[in-house]
């Protein structure tokens, strides 16, 4: 691999006490699991890897990915947990047990002020097919591929109110400068 990365100001080069590190996943808070994973596990086709409870605080980690049809996951549990933390692009949903069950609760989706954490993104192999399962689906949407200044983007949100990015790669060639 010869590319190094892009350089700009701040980019300092790794050195070898980084070596081996990777992104294992992202985390969202979900206020009830059975939407959350209805709607991760239908709508964007991911399935759970794991399922870690934490009894003493009250909590439950899922473990979701989207995997190619030739990847072998372990059948045990704990070899599966360190298979699952051996990943890349895994999502993180936790739980806090009891928010499913109180009318007003949310969790700021990141993007209502004051704005922090922004959105996660999936690939897909054609745009105008997935927009058209979302309606199917009644996903909502913040921006549709023809809308606003950045075309061929989409933008969702799942049951919690994160935003979901949604690209199809070989249209973003030319994106940016």
């Amino acid at each position: 691999m010869s590319f190094k990365g892009e350089q700009h100001p701040g980019v300092q080069a790794p050195t070898p006490d980084s070596q081996g590190f990777r992104l294992n996943h992202t985390m969202l808070r979900i206020k009830d699991p059975e939407k959350a994973l209805a709607f991760y596990t239908r709508v964007f086709g991911m399935q759970v890897m794991r399922r870690l409870d934490f009894d003493e605080m009250g909590f439950s980690l899922y473990f979701l990915a989207k995997l190619d049809e030739n990847e072998q996951v372990p059948e045990e549990q704990g070899e599966r947990t360190v298979w699952t933390f051996r990943q890349r692009g895994l999502l993180e949903l936790t739980h806090n047990w009891g928010t499913e069950t109180q009318a007003d609760f949310a969790y700021h989706d990141g993007n209502a002020e004051p704005q922090g954490f922004g959105h996660i993104c999936f690939s897909v192999p054609d745009l105008e097919a997935a927009e058209a399962w979302f309606d199917a689906n009644e996903v909502e949407f913040v921006k549709r591929s023809d809308q606003g200044k950045m075309k061929d983007v989409v933008f969702v949100k799942d049951v919690d109110g994160y935003w979901i990015e949604v690209v199809q790669a070989d249209r973003l060639s030319a994106l940016g400068d």
